[in-house]
């Protein structure tokens, strides 16, 4: 617990006398996100067999436009720096930034992150990353938050790559089960318990034929608590946790789509998603111990999922309220691999040979 005791010194002790409490238990009752900006459709790719709508936002040049999640950004407290960006990369032995019309250009031998001012989200070679406060002049010289330089562009530009080692153990989540069903298809009515438990039982010999020792949360349509779900991961002493979702809207309109990957807010930052729980920014959880780990395993699986499928990159983005995501004790993840609530991806979703081809783009992401 000692990172994050060293998190709460440099971001300042607001958890202590906020007067925030957390729920004990909150529970994720269906995936359901808002409307981001208005997309057209660009052309119509082909992913085994099966059409794949590729989907592209009018609003995203130079970057993505608003965090698809997100409703307004919040306000940085007043205990965040601003850093000037030239200084934090000739600090970490990387080329100045440039600037590209809008854009402001980071590289290093990882990669390149797109900013923009004002905007709260970045490109990672070319995948969607919210941060948690939009980059601002300050005396004429382009700053960041220091908590997303360190949060965020540090593990993507600097970090060591993310690495699994000797541990081979992995627990799949498969979302919802029993009472508590999830979304449904706006198709037929089926319920995202069914695809979930599918996908990953799909996935379980795929992952045990590239070396992982394997465990399901669930393996049949039980309710199993997203406490013992943790519980599980922990016990097992897993190397990753991967939570299996489809998403919908909550006012079901058909045409919202693509996927979304989450891993736990980091201490000192604003989360992506709130859905209407409190998100108390200096509140810490285990899995802020994995903060960099986290962001590269969402970055990773974000990037094979849409690359694989062909389904509108909506983001790697972070929730605090995700029970599943807040005490694990290793790299976790949430995907949320297209909506049931948008007719075309549903009915992908709904096909079996679909899925399959889906197992086999996860699989390829954890080799």
């Amino acid at each position: 617990m000692a990172p994050v005791l060293e998190r709460l010194k440099k971001y300042g002790s607001h958890a202590a006398g906020s007067g925030i409490i957390l729920a004990a238990a909150v529970f994720l009752a269906g995936c359901s996100a808002p409307k981001p900006p208005q997309t057209i459709i660009e052309h119509t790719g082909n992913f085994g067999g099966f059409s794949a709508l590729n989907w592209t936002n009018p609003s995203a040049a130079p970057l993505p436009a608003a965090p698809p999640a997100q409703t307004q950004p919040q306000p940085p407290p007043p205990s965040v720096n601003w850093i000037p960006l030239n200084e934090w990369a000739a600090g970490h032995d990387l080329a100045p930034p440039r600037r590209k019309g809008s854009q402001i250009i980071l590289e290093s031998s990882r990669g390149k992150m797109r900013l923009a001012i004002g905007v709260i989200e970045a490109a990672w070679n070319g995948i969607r990353v919210s941060l948690g406060y939009p980059p601002r002049m300050v005396d004429g010289r382009v700053c960041l938050s220091d908590p997303d330089l360190d949060k965020n562009l540090e593990p993507l530009l600097c970090a060591p790559p993310l690495g699994f080692g000797t541990n081979r153990v992995i627990v799949i989540d498969p979302g919802h089960g029993g009472h508590n069903s999830g979304t449904h298809s706006v198709l037929d009515g089926r319920f995202e318990k069914e695809f979930t438990l599918d996908m990953a039982k799909r996935l379980e010999p795929l992952l045990q034929s590239n070396g992982w020792t394997v465990f399901l949360t669930r393996t049949n349509d039980s309710d199993v608590s997203l406490s013992n779900r943790v519980t599980l991961a922990v016990s097992r002493h897993a190397a990753v946790f991967l939570s299996l979702h489809f998403n919908a809207t909550p006012d079901r309109n058909p045409d919202i789509r693509g996927i979304e990957t989450y891993c736990v807010t980091p201490v000192g930052l604003p989360s992506t998603l709130a859905r209407g729980y409190s998100d108390p920014v200096f509140l810490p959880f285990p899995a802020n111990d994995f903060d960099a780990q986290n962001l590269q395993l969402a970055v990773h699986i974000q990037k094979a999922l849409v690359r694989g499928t062909g389904l509108e990159d909506r983001g790697v983005c972070r929730a605090r309220f995700m029970t599943v995501l807040q005490g694990q004790e290793c790299p976790a993840v949430l995907v949320e691999i297209g909506y049931l609530s948008n007719p075309q991806e549903a009915a992908l979703i709904e096909n079996p040979r679909w899925r399959g081809k889906v197992a086999h783009v996860l699989a390829s992401a954890l080799p």
